[in-house]
């Protein structure tokens, strides 16, 4: 194999589940890998890292944490810069992909700290707000490659290019497939991004409460939900007689979304990219909380097309849940219609764009 490409990706699933897909269009190429990450990153690392080199790094995060812990934080930072700084020379790594969040930022800087025979160094950004650690390193990489044309606080002298989130093979497969029909019942799927959002678990089975009888007795429920939600939110959908898969995550997200009709969901950047690929309508609730308000700038994307509803959270009733799946559900052209919108912003390749990207630049380097 030839040397290795290293990925620095890690904290939630929305920076490492586009890192995955990369990995796995690498291997599938034949090239080498190794992650860079760190330590919250297990829960969510699948198979397409099975044979990379793996390596946990010194660090935290610095912004809005207070003088004591942003100073520690810092120190971290230096710290783990040196640590990948010797990691990528015994490597030889060829270039260096930064997905964001701050195990993103030692590898980069300790790729700008080699010199002249550094390798190249490229960041995806998921979002439609140009995240700070980005921002940070935006300037001096070689590549900054978004996923939006819209993408908002990109700098100046950034070199961009627009390839698209990428997403992973099992997604990627669902572009193209037909939107399933309606006479076998509907199915609805809420998903809370990766570290699940605990509001679904009281505001979506309320909302189906709410809903007219006959159309709730056509209705399934895939949902997920925090370990210490699934108790109460099993109980409600069992009083109100509606059949519901539940779980804390789902590492087969594709067949769930493969048979939905329509989803609730957070508005993370590979949240948007998945139903824009499966072509499902959807109604997003941006986390209120986001840095940037990033996830309202993601929903943007669908929303703006007729292919989402965006509902802030704040003031979201059950009832008013309920009027909008109703709007839906109960008028399958419209979530045909919805579906076109989603599938033709869909970009399925842009995991090889991304990777044509890096190797064309690791090219202009030798």
């Amino acid at each position: 194999m030839n040397r290795p490409i290293a990925i620095a990706a890690g904290g939630t699933g929305g920076h490492l589940f586009p890192a995955e897909a990369l990995a796995a269009e690498f291997s599938a190429r034949g090239e080498a890998v190794a992650l860079f990450t760190d330590l919250r990153s297990g829960a969510f690392a699948s198979n397409a890292f099975s044979h990379a080199e793996r390596f946990v790094l010194k660090g935290e995060g610095i912004a809005g944490r207070g003088v004591r812990k942003a100073l520690r934080g810092a120190m971290q930072l230096t710290a783990g810069t040196w640590q990948a700084r010797g990691i990528l020379q015994r490597l030889q790594a060829r270039a260096v992909v930064g997905f964001g969040g701050y195990p993103a930022i030692p590898p980069a800087l300790a790729a700008l700290s080699l010199g002249r025979a550094r390798p190249a160094l490229v960041l995806h950004e998921q979002n439609g707000v140009l995240g700070r650690a980005n921002r940070f390193l935006a300037t001096r990489a070689d590549a900054l490659a978004l996923s939006f044309a819209e993408t908002q606080r990109v700098p100046q002298g950034a070199r961009v290019h627009v390839v698209g989130n990428p997403v992973r093979p099992a997604l990627q497969a669902l572009a193209g497939q037909a939107y399933p029909g309606t006479e076998g019942g509907l199915r609805l799927l809420v998903l809370g991004g990766s570290l699940g959002a605990r509001v679904f678990s009281d505001l979506v089975p309320a909302a189906v409460a709410a809903l007219p009888a006959e159309l709730r007795t056509r209705l399934m429920v895939t949902q997920q939900c925090r370990a210490e939600d699934l108790d109460r939110a099993r109980a409600a959908y069992a009083a109100l007689g509606v059949p519901a898969e539940l779980s804390p995550f789902f590492p087969d997200v594709a067949r769930h979304l493969s048979v939905a009709h329509l989803v609730v969901a957070r508005a993370g950047a590979s949240t948007i990219a998945e139903l824009a690929c499966a072509a499902r309508p959807a109604l997003l609730v941006p986390l209120p909380n986001a840095i940037d308000d990033h996830q309202s700038a993601n929903a943007h994307v669908l929303s703006d097309v007729g292919a989402a509803r965006l509902l802030p959270q704040h003031g979201l009733t059950p009832e008013m849940l309920a009027a909008e799946m109703v709007g839906f559900l109960n008028f399958p052209a419209r979530m045909e219609a919805a579906s076109l919108a989603g599938a033709a912003i869909a970009r399925p390749g842009a995991v090889r764009e991304l990777a044509d990207l890096i190797l064309s630049l690791i090219k202009e380097r030798q």
